[in-house]
């Protein structure tokens, strides 16, 4: 995986509608009363300087071709859970090529600085993806009408 460049997103970025407008063609069906303006807010939101919450952008040859955040809450019903790998993305025609795996690491990564041991996500149909990465199933639940597994990943102190 040569020639991609993972960079933390800041909320000034030029590229912050485009990376936002991704996740909510993604999953924004999953909040029906959400508005994409909403949702680019909240996205802006999330990304912080440092710690949770951080959202990274993968870049090639300076296309942007991916992005994962590190955030407080990503499931309403599990608040006790925190904080959360979320929104991991990568455009379809960067596909296969591991920069979903280099963006989880460097969330990661990012965890791992803040002192954070145990952090979670949730995904619906990502889970070999997450399992080869050292991630564990916590359970499934139903989540706003989708089947979708828990996962959680212990990191090294």
């Amino acid at each position: 995986m040569q020639d991609i460049v993972i960079r933390r997103l800041d909320a000034a970025d030029p590229h912050l509608d485009e990376v936002a407008g991704w996740t909510f063609e993604a999953w924004g069906h999953l909040s029906p009363a959400r508005t994409r303006q909403s949702w680019r807010e909240d996205f802006a939101a999330d990304c912080g300087i440092a710690g949770v919450p951080s959202v990274f952008v993968a870049e090639r040859a300076g296309i942007q071709a991916g992005t994962a955040s590190l955030v407080v809450d990503d499931m309403s019903i599990r608040p006790d859970l925190t904080p959360w790998l979320a929104s991991v993305y990568v455009i379809e025609e960067q596909r296969s090529q591991g920069i979903a795996s280099a963006l989880v690491r460097r969330v990661e990564e990012e965890a791992q600085n803040c002192g954070i041991a145990t952090f979670y996500l949730y995904t619906p149909d990502q889970q070999a993806l997450y399992r080869r990465l050292g991630w564990l199933d916590v359970e499934e639940v139903d989540y706003r009408g989708e089947r979708v597994t828990i996962m959680r990943r212990q990191l090294s102190p």
